[in-house]
């Protein structure tokens, strides 16, 4: 990007992956800005450090395939932005199959240290209490879903509409030398290499479907953290289900869930198929300690370690950080926000990350990326033209701005809520890949070729929008 003439900042409220990644693009084009982050002033139910960009959920980014995935895409799409947040990860990626997984100390500490380090930058470490002043101009909220009270309230005064919320689940971290590998072993599924991967990144505990039964029960029975008051009617983010909820909706639940047992064969016992298999992910570069995947809970702190100890291989387990969870609040966008994130009751206010309604850390990193291309371009008095739908960056904005309305508008119920990129929000291919001479596809051919062909199709017009948007887009 090229430099601009020194300016009024514009501001940032919350210092996560996407104010983070919004500060970066404004600073990277040239423009001050000020990165407001109330850690350590006030903490979180969920964060425990004091870095930007700290990761509480989980440490993976999900699938860094291009070719046939949607947030794979986007991963691709962020990198050609320039993205801080993709250059951390990848330079702080841990083993994890076909995942872009990295380790999350070393990931928020590189995202800090560069933001501390820009001279377009300014951190401060202070509660934005109520909304923005209006006298610090253009402003982005990337509060994420851990918005103080404060400023949710500010926000819901100002639009007359109430904030919805939902909850996130926090998954258990185990120490890896507690796990019993005369049981469990190491394998991704169907072999898979990823990004510094070695097609061996999960360690796998088997259960046949005695100990399955024993277990889906001990999960419906077990004792749960109590709701609070403000807790009982907010809906659940089915990507972040806790594993007891996953559980009460049927016993086969989970075996067709995060412990699906396919694509993985257990070399103490190869001739035998697991009833159902609970994966551990790599969590830090050390390969210390490894996450549950998917077991994201309410269960009290002493039932997590009396259920989870029963699980074949983890008898002994040691666990660095149990399960948790917090409430995460959004916005009602489609109805809330412009094209361009804006706020449309203050236009001086533009919203990023999760409390826009999008879902994961590579999306709200993604929106963060685009409010700060928005912010910079209105501040030097050019128009960015919106994103091609046909892209992952693209879709993913289109499902938060206009999702959703046409059936609101026409009396149905409300049905915007949080969503990962997929290839749903895509627009659909003009004419169905063929195979060699014209073949019709069919099966997982055909899906394989359809993802190629979404993907490729957003790769190229993503490269006419950037040809064509050369002054505000070029990439660092």
């Amino acid at each position: 990007m090229t430099d601009t003439a020194s300016s009024s900042p514009i501001h940032i409220v919350g210092g996560g992956l996407a104010g983070s990644e919004a500060a970066w693009q404004i600073a990277q084009a040239g423009h001050p800005v000020v990165l407001h982050e109330m850690r350590p002033v006030r903490g979180t139910e969920a964060h425990h450090g004091q870095d930007l960009a700290e990761l509480v959920c989980s440490n993976s980014f999900r699938s860094d395939d291009a070719n046939g995935n949607a947030v794979g895409l986007l991963h691709q799409e962020m990198r050609t932005l320039g993205s801080l947040i993709l250059k951390a990860a990848d330079a702080h990626q841990v083993p994890a199959g076909g995942a872009l997984a990295v380790d999350r100390n070393g990931f928020a500490a590189a995202v800090t240290a560069a933001l501390e380090a820009h001279p377009q930058v300014t951190i401060l470490r202070e509660e934005v209490e109520g909304l923005p002043p209006e006298a610090w101009g253009r402003t982005i909220i990337a509060t994420g879903p851990l918005t103080a009270p404060s400023l949710a309230q500010a926000i819901r005064d100002l639009t007359g509409a109430e904030s919805l919320a939902f909850f996130d689940a926090i998954a258990p971290i185990v120490h890896r030398d507690s796990i019993d590998m005369e049981k469990a072993w190491f394998q991704s599924r169907y072999d898979k290499v990823g990004p510094g991967g070695t097609g061996a990144d999960y360690i796998n505990c088997p259960l046949d479907r005695e100990q399955y039964d024993r277990f889906i029960q001990a999960l419906v029975e077990g004792e749960k953290i109590g709701f609070k008051e403000w807790e009982a009617s907010t809906p659940y983010f089915d990507g972040c289900l806790p594993i007891e909820v996953m559980a009460e909706r049927g016993p086969e639940t989970l075996r067709h869930g995060p412990m699906k047992p396919v694509g993985l064969t257990n070399p103490h016992d190869p001739t035998v198929k697991a009833c159902a298999i609970v994966q551990l992910r790599q969590d830090n570069a050390l390969g210390t300690l490894y996450n549950m995947v998917g077991f994201q809970t309410k269960l009290t702190y002493s039932e997590q370690v009396r259920v989870f100890r029963t699980i074949p291989g983890l008898e002994n387990a040691e666990f660095a950080r149990l399960g948790g969870l917090h409430r995460n609040t959004y916005l009602d966008s489609p109805r809330l926000l412009d094209a361009t994130l804006r706020l449309k009751a203050r236009p001086s206010l533009r919203f990023a990350g999760q409390i826009t309604g999008c879902e994961g850390y590579v999306e709200s990193a993604a929106i963060g990326l685009m409010a700060g291309r928005f912010a910079v371009a209105e501040a030097r008095g050019q128009a960015l033209a919106p994103l091609p739908a046909t892209t992952a960056l693209g879709a993913l904005i289109g499902h938060i701005t206009g999702g959703h309305i046409a059936a609101e508008d026409a009396g149905a119920p409300r049905s915007f809520q949080p969503m990962n990129v997929n290839f749903g929000l895509f627009p659909p291919l003009d004419h169905a890949p063929k195979g060699e001479a014209g073949k019709r596809l069919r099966g997982p051919e055909k899906a394989v070729a359809k993802k190629k062909a979404l993907t490729d199709r957003g790769r190229a017009d993503l490269a006419a929008w950037i040809s064509g948007n050369a002054a505000q887009v070029a990439a660092e």
